[in-house]
């Protein structure tokens, strides 16, 4: 039991940016984009928060972690324009796009790192997210030590950030205009709905919300960035995205399991019958995992039916 009161609080810390991440995926996908740009754009969100941490750290103090994870927001919302003005303006092939967008933020990362700090890393946060505990939640049986002792505060914000999606998409106008472009476009804009403006919202919130998941997890799980700081994660999302079936609760379920998927690794040595086998099986597992869940569940999970056509308004 004290080995999973251990894992848990590791597991939702993991979790976090991949949650995030991938309801970034689902107000894209939902508008009818893909957007596979999601690992690139966790880059450029984890390098600018990075960045500003190191940069504004003594001025800031304890605030600085929370101020660099909105200028990630901020950083992947411009940057996810790009995709969005490709796909959308331009009517470019998203998936062409989103990988276009993925090889450009390792070589711009890697090149505004040299630029600012004359190489590859930046220097060690000297502020960034610490665990906390909740008073008298902590105390609760068995849920106190699992949900709210020794926890990143961002575990809190994908939190909310689900309960704010499911109630966005699934119960506001707004919502059901996101939805109907992401199903029947062209009924959708017969109906005075402007098809290319909710997709714009889609991605553009797509991008916010994976820029402010690289902030959280370079200022959660490193002490400075470095190009391999996001290692896959963007991609895990995509895969989290497909396995919870475009929904936000969905989407939580399986960031918690992929999150456990990476906390095994972890933590193999300690686990009875796991000791003999090598270390390096177990890195495998949180991907080896994902590519099952893919092959079990994506054929019985049906996305959107217009997501990643490109929309023609001449067309019917």
């Amino acid at each position: 039991m004290n080995l999973l009161y251990e894992m848990f609080p590791m597991a939702l810390g993991i979790a976090t940016p991949i949650i995030i991440t991938a309801l970034g995926g689902l107000f894209s996908e939902r508008s009818g984009v893909v957007n596979i740009a999601l690992e690139g754009i966790m880059l450029v969100g984890a390098f600018v928060g990075a960045t500003v941490s190191v940069l504004t750290a003594d001025a800031l103090g304890a605030l600085t972690p929370w101020v660099s994870i909105l200028a990630g927001m901020v950083a992947g919302c411009l940057y996810s324009w790009i995709h969005a003005y490709a796909s959308i303006a331009l009517k470019a092939d998203q998936t062409i796009s989103g990988t276009a967008l993925n090889m450009l933020s390792t070589g711009l990362t890697i090149y505004l790192c040299q630029l600012i700090f004359k190489g590859q890393r930046t220097p060690t946060f000297t502020e960034n997210f610490t665990r906390i505990s909740i008073p008298v939640l902590k105390d609760i049986p068995v849920i106190g030590k699992l949900f709210f002792s020794d926890l990143y505060p961002t575990f809190y914000i994908a939190l909310f950030l689900v309960l704010v999606t499911w109630f966005v998409v699934f119960k506001t106008k707004f919502g059901l205009h996101l939805r109907s472009c992401g199903e029947y476009p062209q009924a959708s804009a017969s109906m005075g709905i402007k098809v290319e403006k909710m997709r714009y919202i889609g991605v553009l919130t797509s991008g916010a919300l994976g820029g402010l998941s690289g902030g959280i997890m370079v200022l959660t799980t490193n002490i400075q960035f470095s190009v391999l700081a996001i290692h896959g994660v963007g991609f895990i999302a995509m895969a989290c995205l497909i396995f919870g079936k475009w929904k936000p609760f969905g989407c939580l379920a399986a960031g918690v399991f992929f999150g456990f998927s990476q906390t095994l690794s972890k933590y193999s040595g300690f686990i009875p019958g796991l000791k003999s086998l090598p270390s390096e099986f177990f890195y495998c597992i949180p991907y080896i995992l994902t590519i099952i869940a893919l092959i079990l569940f994506a054929r019985k999970s049906v996305g959107p039916k217009a997501s990643g056509e490109i929309y023609d308004s001449g067309k019917r």
